[in-house]
């Protein structure tokens, strides 16, 4: 089983992405925000996978970072969601904000995920194990923050952007700064795709 692979991105796609791993590429099944957090970073990327083996295929999801791999896990459990409608949720949702959706019950915000649809995003939030796993992740120390001071993380995609800056190697406090400056200059529409490239422009050395 493949729980981890590290490598560079060399294609990309709406349902994910192909790694090259020493010559070897793997076909990645991913979220979109994984997806905007993979391509923003240059070089070698490390990516958690999730291997599912069926009679017919063998078929690898990878993840951003642990939260949204838990995320996945726990969501491929409620009947009906199978693997992709996950990806559809988390391509919608962070972990910490459907973990908040589901926590207090936000069936509107979760039936708006594109894809999902209103039967189906019910079905998530009263389905008991999923309350249990919102429990505790529903704030923005459930993305890992830390115990030193910083600045709070911002909702939305100004926390993925935090997040993904954190993934390649920078401290929280000046990852969420400089996501706070570019989204003042660029406007609430940018993209999470162009806050992370931008932000890594603010950090990078002048």
């Amino acid at each position: 089983m493949i729980g981890l692979l590290t490598g560079q991105v060399v294609e990309t796609s709406e349902a994910g992405c192909i790694l090259d791993v020493q010559g070897v590429g793997y076909l990645l099944s991913c979220s979109r925000k994984t997806l905007d957090r993979l391509t923003a970073g240059d070089g070698v990327q490390r990516v958690l996978v999730e291997t599912h083996l069926r009679q017919d295929a063998i078929t690898l999801y990878g993840f951003a970072d642990a939260a949204e791999r838990e995320a996945f896990r726990a969501l491929i459990e409620v009947k009906t969601v199978g693997p992709q409608k996950a990806l559809l949720v988390l391509s919608g949702l962070a972990p910490t904000a459907l973990a908040r959706a589901i926590a207090g019950k936000e069936r509107k915000r979760l039936a708006e995920v594109k894809g999902l649809g209103a039967a189906t995003a019910n079905r998530i939030i009263d389905e008991p194990a999923m309350q249990k796993w919102a429990v505790g992740r529903a704030t923005p120390e459930a993305d890992g923050a830390g115990t030193e001071a910083s600045p709070a993380t911002p909702p939305g995609d100004e926390g993925d952007a935090v997040s993904a800056l954190i993934n390649l190697g920078w401290k929280r406090p000046e990852a969420a700064a400089a996501v706070a400056r570019v989204r003042t200059r660029l406007g609430a529409e940018a993209p999470l795709g162009t806050l992370i490239r931008d932000s890594l422009k603010e950090l990078a050395p002048r």
